[in-house]
């Protein structure tokens, strides 16, 4: 049988040419059984001083993908010393194995220009651009699958995965309490003690309050809440969808017949935009408790004349602002997450990208959607 058959070692010989020459011809096995003979004997090869012509591959017994590499390689190093090298005695099939070897053939390295013009800064807007519009579109697609898969939820209640909702409520909303609490916390102080030090010179200390009571409940309350959701839950749902894609979670589940977005993206997004107005309430009451507390420590206003300004200062609308954001916000930060996820593929490395992308991408648009919130309450005067 063949695979009992002893392998002849390779061997190379150098014999005169009719044209003054000299020609290079093998014999034996090239395979990866004989590689390393095949090695040791290329090594030992000296043609340096002399014209070769060709490689006569007619004595060769047996060729396999390596020692056509092999050979393919010390044809490469015979022309790059000067010699003008092709092949000879070489069958139809063995020669369509040299060219796919050559087609696979890396390009030789090309170092990058170092300067930069007008050109290269117009292609990189340009991808850019393009990567943004196609960035657009996969929100768009998971989007329209969400809204798909909400209504069958609407007409089917039991499909929707409940325990899957409350992890990831707890995840997103329990466990994010202490950290968004101590943030808002000192953000309210230093926004008293910032604004009582300048205020302070008018003799408007009182209107601190004002300040950050009205600030903190249109404005920085949700903002700073969404940004640490984003850098906190954003990140954590990219990084699982991509450790699933990695492991190829994802598309097992569509092989077993299950929709990826009803399973993995609704139960993230729901519990996303229930936890979030939760969150922002209690940032606002955090803010303001430090707000109070630097007041009464710093400006001498004691917590019943900081209750009754904040009171004259705020109407249910300036807390309604604030709280109304925070769903969108959450389904912008949602919905990115998720399509980064799923857009890691094999490697570490793209897991690690797509994450900091994720986290990047959710803080600009959030702050970009407050912005477009602002213009339209003050158009309709709220």
């Amino acid at each position: 049988m063949a695979f009992l058959e002893k392998n002849v070692a390779p061997e190379l010989h150098l014999l005169a040419d009719g044209d003054g020459g000299q020609r290079l011809t093998l014999t034996g096995d090239w395979t990866i059984n004989t590689i390393a003979e095949a090695e040791k004997a290329i090594g030992k090869l000296k043609v340096r001083g002399a014209r070769l012509t060709c490689i006569d591959l007619s004595g060769v017994e047996h060729l396999d993908t390596s020692g056509a590499w092999l050979i393919h390689r010390t044809r490469g190093q015979l022309e790059f010393e000067g010699q003008k090298v092709g092949f000879q005695g070489i069958s139809p099939v063995r020669e369509t194995l040299f060219h796919e070897i050559e087609r696979h053939h890396p390009p030789a390295w090309k170092p990058e220009s170092g300067g930069s013009s007008v050109l290269d800064f117009l292609e990189q807007t340009g991808r850019v651009v393009v990567d943004a519009w196609y960035d657009a579109l996969a929100m768009l697609h998971i989007l329209g699958s969400l809204g798909l898969v909400v209504s069958t939820v609407l007409l089917h209640p039991r499909r929707l995965r409940g325990i899957s909702v409350a992890v990831q409520f707890d995840r997103s909303c329990i466990g994010a309490v202490p950290i968004v609490a101590l943030m808002s916390f000192l953000i309210g102080a230093i926004i008293s003690q910032q604004g009582g030090f300048y205020l302070k010179q008018f003799g408007a200390d009182i209107f601190v309050v004002d300040l950050a009571g009205i600030l903190v409940l249109r404005e920085i309350g949700v903002i700073l809440t969404a940004i640490m959701v984003a850098g906190r839950s954003g990140s954590a749902f990219t990084a699982e969808l991509g450790a699933m894609r990695m492991q190829e979670e994802v598309d097992a589940l569509s092989v077993i017949g299950l929709s990826v977005t009803e399973v993995l993206v609704l139960p993230r997004i729901l519990a996303l935009m229930i936890a979030l107005p939760i969150l922002t309430f209690i940032s606002d009451m955090a803010a303001l408790f430090g707000s109070g507390l630097v007041t009464w420590a710093y400006l001498d206003i004691p917590p019943a004349a900081f209750l009754t300004q904040l009171q004259a200062a705020i109407t249910t609308e300036t807390l309604v602002v604030g709280i109304v954001k925070a769903p969108f916000m959450a389904l912008i930060i949602g919905l990115i997450a998720c399509v980064e996820g799923l857009k890691v593929e094999g490697s570490s490395e793209s897991l690690g990208r797509h994450t900091t992308m994720s986290v990047v991408k959710a803080i600009f648009l959030v702050i970009v959607v407050d912005g477009f919130f602002a213009m339209f309450f003050a158009a309709i005067g709220v």
